[in-house]
């Protein structure tokens, strides 16, 4: 799979943190080894319940929705990439433009994923998922083969 490094050379000054406060990550990003496999596609951040979620970057609401009852917001960015934030009672609304920093909703709860309130924070690229720390100059570098041709 062909994976272009202007993905992996994200400039973090273009993005933030989903919480006001830099957060320490209480689960990393663990990509499986195959993508039919478990792993976990996104970074859980301590919360706390009503706290307001951020968009890591400007772009577009494009789900603002529950979710297999679940609150689940996305944000699509110009650059081909999408961030994902979870549970979150939405305060935005699919199609609306968001900016960096502006609040899209408030973390609703325990929801069981973690065991105690958290935001899982995700980053997609196509249907490939990435470490969204790296959104803010961290996270684990995933090294990709080219395909030649």
């Amino acid at each position: 799979m062909f994976f272009p490094a202007s993905v992996l050379l994200v400039i973090a000054a273009q993005w933030g943190w989903p919480l006001a406060e830099r957060p320490q990550p209480v689960r990393p990003f663990t990509p499986p080894p195959e993508r039919w496999l478990s792993g976990h596609r996104g970074v859980d951040l301590p919360a706390e319940t009503g706290q307001a979620v951020l968009a890591a970057g400007d772009g577009v609401v494009t789900v603002a929705r529950k979710v297999a009852g679940r609150g689940v917001v996305t944000v699509t960015h110009a650059n081909g990439l999408r961030t994902t934030y979870l549970p979150v009672d939405a305060g935005v609304t699919e199609g609306q433009r968001v900016r960096t920093g502006e609040a899209l909703g408030t973390v609703s709860g325990p929801d069981g994923h973690c065991p105690k309130t958290c935001l899982h924070w995700g980053l997609l690229s196509g249907n490939l998922y990435l470490d969204p720390l790296h959104l803010v100059g961290l996270g684990q570098v995933r090294l990709l083969p080219t395909r030649e041709g």
